[in-house]
């Protein structure tokens, strides 16, 4: 997109010199208020045909015999001086623009409205633009996902700008932010609406959680009175120690501040099985769930449950930020990810980190009091976790080329299929579970799955799994986290794969034992070979154990 930049010293020249007819056109194309600063710039867009009346059509023709309009890029070094004026209160703004807008950096490609509409609320103070792209050293950074790296930025002949453009392509899949994209968005105070929330969990904590919320509520209530400069709390708690309810009392004490609250989370999964609970627990409050096919993508709520990805539109958006499993992939190895979370953070707010494996770094920070924590040792029905064990499986992937399950993992299917029990067969790649699915179909007389990332049908594999008619669901990592089934078994095949870090293997081991009717189960790491993550994993276990049971 192309823009006539302006110095209000330009424009008064321009007025001076026109006729009353042009004047009066010019005029109608500025901003309702003009600066102070005469050296500050106005940006005028360049509207496509079919949107420019006489007006517009009347003001470029004065603009093109003494200006030349620019793509974006090329007037970062102007920034600082691009005037937008404060919101016209007299100006019948779009309800439904606003609601698209607010709290987040859109394309224009994003916003139903025409560029005109756009426009007039940028003149009126509604809304701003942001450079999508910039300059940096010898190279580009994107604004919207922070990326810098070269190999992921390209150029393409843009139809709009008529120029070759840069674009970002670590964030292509949130549509195509270009040098001469801007980002917009809405520039008003927003309305704090007096909305009377409830916790409608009825239920209630474990004393382990119960400490957990607590703290959580006290850190809330403190930061938000500037009683304490630590703007990060993380809550370590096992596998299955009941996280999600440790955190609505905290949640119901930020909404009725009228603080925005976001639960940010990986993976698509963990979404959608939050939505409903969260929902059912706060019933008069706006929950909204973001995630890549979402319907209401660009609904403003008082409560939001995100992918990270989702966050990449958001900007300024959110009080408490509460991070469900901040040690999973992708935010784990995906900057881009951490920087949306950054960027969707209001500049004075408090971010709670939820994991049962937070990393080396985290837990350092915990542990010397640069960041408050608290742990939760033992699951609310007070059991120790199930403890892994490991067992030798020879050269696996050679017998499974022979079309054979390795027998010791055999015969352990066959003593749960003796018992009834399902089981999560987790393996290290989407070649070894679809090997595994076809010889167990053949070998057992059970209902096999298998599901990947990639499987469209993921979501209606893993619901017949909980209702239990499927015995066996052979898996990737991407069930290690967010799934609960009651009486679940859990054996991992090629448990020394570099897949399988420590942080996966506790997940993984988490499966089991969940449920009160059933606190105890199968974990059984089967092998060619023990690795430092599985041992580390298994003295993860115990040292939560041991932790738990002096709490005891």
């Amino acid at each position: 997109m192309l823009f006539y930049p302006l110095s209000f010293h330009k424009v008064r020249e321009l007025l001076s010199l026109c006729s009353y007819t042009q004047k009066e056109a010019f005029l109608q194309v500025l901003p309702y208020e003009h600066p102070q600063n005469a050296s500050q710039l106005w940006l005028l867009p360049q509207l496509p045909r079919h949107e420019k009346d006489e007006t517009y059509s009347a003001a470029y023709q004065l603009l093109d015999h003494t200006i030349e309009p620019k793509p974006l890029i090329h007037l970062q070094n102007d920034l600082k001086q691009i005037y937008f004026p404060p919101p016209n209160y007299l100006y019948p703004y779009n309800e439904e623009l606003k609601s698209f807008a607010q709290h987040r950096r859109l394309l224009l490609d994003e916003l139903p409205f025409s560029i005109k509409e756009i426009y007039d609320h940028v003149k009126n103070g509604f809304l701003t633009y942001q450079h999508g792209i910039i300059q940096k050293g010898k190279g580009y950074e994107c604004q919207r996902c922070g990326n810098s790296d070269s190999s992921l930025l390209a150029t393409f002949s843009c139809y709009r700008c008529k120029g070759s453009c840069v674009y970002c392509r670590s964030c292509l899949m949130m549509g195509r932010i270009s040098s001469c994209t801007p980002l917009l968005t809405w520039n008003d105070v927003e309305n704090v609406n007096e909305t009377s929330h409830e916790l409608g969990w009825e239920g209630t904590l474990s004393p382990y959680q119960e400490k957990a919320s607590e703290k959580l509520c006290d850190t809330i209530e403190d930061f938000f009175a500037g009683k304490n400069t630590s703007s990060f709390f993380l809550i370590w708690a096992v596998c299955g120690a009941g996280k999600t309810e440790m955190l609505f009392h905290g949640i119901a004490l930020a909404l009725q501040k009228n603080l925005r609250v976001l639960i940010a989370t990986p993976r698509t999964d963990v979404v959608l099985e939050l939505e409903p609970r969260i929902k059912s627990a706060f019933p008069k409050t706006k929950v909204i769930a973001l995630y890549g096919g979402a319907e209401d993508r660009f609904t403003n709520g008082e409560l939001v449950i995100s992918t990270t990805h989702q966050l990449l539109r958001f900007h300024k958006a959110f009080d408490l930020v509460i991070i469900d499993e901040v040690d999973a992939f992708p935010f784990t190895v995906d900057k881009k990810l951490r920087y949306a979370v950054s960027q969707a953070k209001k500049e004075r707010s408090l971010t709670v980190f939820v994991s049962a494996t937070p990393d080396e770094k985290m837990k350092w920070e915990a542990k010397t009091k640069a960041i408050l924590s608290v742990k939760v040792a033992r699951r609310y029905h007070k059991h120790p976790l199930p403890v892994p064990k490991f067992q030798w499986a020879g050269q696996w992937d050679k017998t499974l080329q022979k079309r054979r399950i390795p027998s010791t993992l055999f015969r352990w299917l066959l003593q749960q299929m003796d018992r009834e029990k399902q089981v999560f067969l987790f393996v290290p790649s989407v070649k070894v579970m679809e090997q595994v699915v076809v010889i167990l179909r053949d070998e057992l007389d059970s209902v096999v799955e298998g599901v990947h990332a990639g499987d469209e049908d993921r979501r209606e594999k893993v619901m017949e799994f909980r209702k239990g008619n499927t015995r066996i669901l052979v898996t990737t990592t991407i069930l290690e986290r967010g799934v609960t089934v009651k009486g679940v078994q859990v054996a991992v095949l090629g448990a020394e794969d570099r897949i399988f870090t420590e942080s996966a293997l506790v997940q993984i081991a988490g499966r089991v034992g969940r449920s009160p009717e059933e606190p105890t189960g199968d974990v059984v790491f089967f092998h060619y070979g023990k690795t430092k993550e599985m041992v580390q994993a298994v003295k993860h276990v115990k040292m939560m154990n041991d932790l738990g049971e002096r709490e005891v």
